[in-house]
């Protein structure tokens, strides 16, 4: 995606990446150019995912067969969700699972199939959160889900970097009020990908409706399992309602034009405001200078 914003926006962006309607431009961008540039991080996504997954079954001793089917899972055409962050159980990793059958149909619609894309770790004395990830897990070897749903192992910097390029959607979906920012799904902005998130941590204050989707409406109660039970409803109801029907909304050249929009109106709309160089240059010019008596950090006027 650097190569698309080096051509439209110059070499030195990055530079400017953190101010106020700079990337008011992105709408000139063609929306060809900008899927296609998408469409590449996502098949490098899904080549690095199959090689590893395929790589960690046979260090496992797993059959031949399930190594070859890992290494032809997942689709370069199916919308594709990431979910990458530690397996805490507040973070509900598998939320989706709730309604079994539900996603069952939606990964196996022959005309609008979703596919997943889980890694992860959980803390090694945190006996919960690896339970939740061994059901993520097995469900590799569901016939079902096979091929559908790729949870990858050892997760890293690298595998983190592709993630964060290559899905379409990245899925956030933490028991509200406990979000502490969400800094995964600002990477995720500017590499063409949407965000799909409960309304906490940064997206409460990001999210406007039209760049990316929201889980619910804010809502919380005492109840953490009528909390969890709520927002699985309302998380079924967004895929099913908004995001798979937007996605496969196609023109005759094959462009989901309406989600290209809504691609550019999140690099528009949250380029600027959520990034580490605006955020440091806010804590320097904010906080720093001032608690250090200083009046700015522009060194021609000292």
């Amino acid at each position: 995606m650097r190569q698309v914003y080096d051509k439209h926006f110059g070499p030195d962006w990055p530079k400017h990446s953190g101010e106020d309607g700079f990337w008011e431009a992105i709408d000139d961008v063609d929306d060809g150019e900008l899927w296609e540039t998408h469409q590449t991080l996502k098949a490098q996504l899904v080549e690095t995912a199959r090689q590893r997954a395929a790589h960690f079954a046979r260090e496992r001793g797993e059959p031949e067969e399930l190594v070859t089917q890992l290494r032809r899972s997942l689709s370069l055409d199916a919308l594709t969700i990431g979910f990458a962050r530690r397996f805490a159980t507040y973070k509900r990793a598998n939320l989706i699972l709730q309604d079994i059958a539900m996603i069952n149909a939606l990964v196996n619609d022959p005309q609008t199939p979703i596919q997943f894309v889980f890694a992860g770790k959980a803390h090694p004395h945190d006996d919960p959160g690896k339970r939740i990830l061994q059901q993520i897990a097995q469900l590799m070897r569901d016939a079902a889900f096979t091929g559908k749903v790729l949870f990858v192992e050892d997760y890293d910097i690298n595998l983190g970097r592709h993630l964060v390029q290559g899905v379409d959607v990245w899925l956030n979906n933490p028991r509200r009020p406990l979000e502490a920012s969400g800094t995964s799904g600002q990477k995720v902005v500017l590499n063409g990908g949407l965000n799909l998130s409960v309304l906490d941590g940064w997206w409460a204050e990001a999210h406007d409706g039209l760049n990316g989707f929201a889980i619910g409406m804010g809502e919380t109660h005492t109840s953490t399992d009528i909390q969890d039970k709520r927002d699985a409803e309302a998380l079924l109801k967004v895929l099913r309602d908004q995001v798979i029907p937007l996605y496969y909304d196609r023109d005759r050249d094959g462009l989901p034009r309406k989600w290209i929009a809504r691609m550019k109106r999140a690099i528009r709309t949250l380029g600027w405001r959520f990034s580490a160089d605006r955020m440091v240059m806010d804590y320097v010019l904010k906080a720093y200078i001032p608690a250090a008596g200083g009046t700015s950090s522009d060194v021609r006027r000292s």
